[in-house]
């Protein structure tokens, strides 16, 4: 999911909540592709950041208004499948800026539906909301997470099953806890909203390594995020 084009190339914070705002989904509701996809010996995404006014000013769309950080933001960025992305960026006059916007609030009100992502009234019903998602990404860790004995033997066979757990599962949940805390922030303490923040970081490293191969240095899930919420 790269994008070389300088200051208009979003950072892995807008990386990371344009797979939330997708929910795994290409964002052009008369295709909905899921853009993680499951093969037989490997996990892949297929996402593709689509910018709704063009990175540049000769791009599709171009906006000359518009700076490189403008560019670059979460709001005018779209997650597209390969072929959605090639089809709005051939032909600009039929996929204009207004349409390509709405297509983004039409998936994020679908997803809210569909997956039951809602303002909450009470602290209890959102964190019921994310509670599954919580312990089905704990069990995977505990049982196929690099803290087990593969973690000396990297090329491994259980490495390579735990990188298929990340991307198809873990990280496709997590997005989800995200936007659920964050469309339910108000419930949220002081405290608790560093927490969001912490796990947030904590995803878009992980979303950094095993998304885009970048090699760095991992921030550490944050252990108050099992019991957020929890009065």
């Amino acid at each position: 999911m790269s994008c070389n084009r300088g200051k208009a190339s979003p950072d892995l914070y807008t990386r990371t909540k344009l797979f939330s705002a997708s929910a795994g989904y290409c964002q052009n509701p008369d295709c909905l592709r899921g853009l993680f996809l499951e093969l037989e010996k490997n996990s892949i995404h297929i996402a593709e950041m689509a910018h709704i006014f063009a990175a540049n000013d000769k791009g599709p769309r171009a906006n000359k208004l518009l700076d490189d950080a403008a560019r670059g933001d979460f709001n005018n960025l779209i997650l597209l499948c390969p072929s959605c992305h090639t089809i709005v960026d051939k032909s600009p006059a039929d996929f204009p800026d207004a349409l390509i916007t709405a297509w983004k609030g039409d998936h994020d009100y679908k997803i809210r539906a569909a997956f039951g992502i809602a303002s909450y009234t009470t602290r209890d019903e959102v964190r019921n909301a994310i509670a599954p998602l919580l312990r089905a990404n704990r069990h995977i860790h505990a049982n196929f997470g690099p803290d087990n004995d593969y973690r000396l033997n990297p090329e491994s066979e259980e490495a390579s099953h735990w990188k298929r757990k990340v991307v198809g599962q873990v990280i496709p949940n997590s997005l989800s806890i995200i936007k659920i805390l964050d469309i339910n922030k108000d419930h949220l303490n002081s405290n608790e909203k560093d927490t969001v923040e912490s796990f947030r970081q904590h995803i878009d490293d992980i979303s950094a390594r095993h998304l885009e191969g970048v090699e760095s240095i991992t921030s550490r899930f944050p252990p108050e995020m099992n019991n957020i919420l929890e009065d």
